[in-house]
This record gives structure tokens, sequence and C-alpha cells, in this order.
């Protein structure tokens, strides 16, 4: 089967050849398509994938160029224009373990009804290692189990779903998840598939996950937006807002606790 992957790229040239090179070196042997799209970069990034593709001819990658519009314009310019059966992203600053695209089209071929199957950043308890969860919309409004880097899913999600609201600049993968979850089957597998972000802690470090008051407001909206559109009901909606500021309140306090 066919695999469009999907890197969004904006100044990752300290990066960015890493990236591409854990999908080539991956272990998986059907046909595989790299589309990056170069959201308005001001490094030499670019130059980094024109040499890269000079030196490589045989591997199949695309360069778009485009003006900054966010992570979510430009996934949305790479899948519009994907070829491949499934679609799977990858940041420019992760990485994919070599065994990440057979491990999941492993899965995919033996339970066809699957459409959506995401991994984990870290290692997993040993009592969950290589297990699976239904992840339904119910569970994604407490919790965005799914890293977009560790996402695969059948072309036909994207074609039902749509496009990534690009207006949408923090936690923006939180409210695509959750429409792909109201309507299609999405599975976690409980394995590490990735290094994320060069070993970056999930919120606190430089870039977009520093900002943790612009990640809170994107998590609200993501649960007024599942309540106007009538995903949840208006109880579930209350529980789950509290639920995420305390949420925030955590996360503030550990990132004090780092700075001492």
């Amino acid at each position: 089967m066919d695999i469009s992957v999907i890197i969004p790229m904006y100044n990752a040239e300290s990066s960015i050849q890493r990236c591409i090179s854990s999908v080539v070196n991956q272990t998986y042997k059907g046909n595989v398509e790299i589309i990056i799209v170069n959201d308005g970069s001001t490094d030499n990034g670019k130059a980094i994938i024109d040499d890269y593709r000079i030196k490589n001819e045989a591997i199949n990658i695309t360069l778009i160029n485009k003006e900054n519009g966010g992570v979510s314009s430009a996934r949305n310019e790479g899948m519009k224009v994907s070829s491949g059966d499934f679609i799977a992203f990858l940041d420019s600053d992760d990485e994919w373990l070599p065994s990440k695209l057979q491990r999941q089209m492993e899965i995919l071929k033996k339970d066809s009804s699957i459409d959506f199957l995401a991994g984990i950043i870290f290692e997993a308890p040993e009592e969950h290692s290589g297990k699976l969860r239904e992840i339904a919309l119910k569970d994604l409004i407490y919790k965005n189990y799914f890293q977009p880097s560790t996402v695969i899913m059948k072309k036909k999600v994207y074609t039902v779903v749509g496009k990534f609201n690009e207006s949408q600049r923090f936690a923006e993968e939180g409210n695509y998840f959750m429409r792909i979850a109201n309507q299609f089957k999405c599975i976690l597998l409980y394995e590490k598939l990735i290094v994320y972000g060069d070993g970056k802690s999930g919120f606190g470090e430089s870039g977009l996950s520093a900002n943790l008051l612009e990640m809170e407001k994107g998590e609200l909206l993501n649960l007024r937006f599942a309540y106007t559109n009538g995903y949840i009901s208006g109880l579930v909606y209350f529980m789950a807002k509290s639920y995420s500021l305390l949420k925030y309140l955590r996360r503030i306090l550990i990132v004090k606790m780092r700075k001492i």
C-alpha cells in the first residue's frame, strides 16, 4: 500500500535532514512519498532539501514552497496533493523509529476496520506494551491521546473530514482528531514509535509547546467546538472545561518547579 508522509517545515534547518532520513530508513518496503511543505521558512531549510534531493534522486520527495500560514495550512497543502492510500504526519523536529511504518501497516492489514492508528512518544508501561486501545470521541474530550508524528490514517478519513482548521494556531490537532473520532475508528498502539522533538518533554520547552496559556485557550476552543456541534452535552462540557483548567494549573506548577 502507498503511503504519503506529510512534513510541515518552518525554520527547521537543524533537524529536517535527520527527520527525512528517519523516513528513508524505515524497514517498511512499500511505496512511500515524502511531501515537505516549506511554510515560509527564512533559514536554509529549503537549500538543505534541494541538496538532499539532488544527492538522493531515487527517493520520492516533493517540496512545496508557500507563504507562512501555520502548521495546519502546511499539513492541508500536503494532504491536498497526496496520492497514497494512507497519510502519515511527521513534524520536522521529530524522527520516526525505524520500524514505525512496518509496525503500523501490519496492524492495519490485520484489521481493516481501523481507520486511524497512532502510537506513543515514550516507552509504554510493561503491562500495556504493544496493546491496542480504541480511542473514542468521549476519551479525547479529557485528553488528546494522539501526537501527530505518530499518526497514520486512511486517505478516506481526509476525504470525509477535510482539512485542519487553519484559523486555530494552538491545539489545532485536537480539533482535527475530535472530528475524526466522531466518524471513524481510531486506535492507540501502546508502543513508542518516534523520537519526539529531540527528546524534549511534552510542554514547557521551546517552541509552540512552551506557550501554555495559548495551548489552554486552544484546548478550551476545542471543547467549545465539541459542545456547539453536538458532540457532547452541556454537563460534559462543564466537567471537561473544569478538568482542562486543573490540568493547566498543574502544568504551570511543573514548569515552575523545573526552574527551581
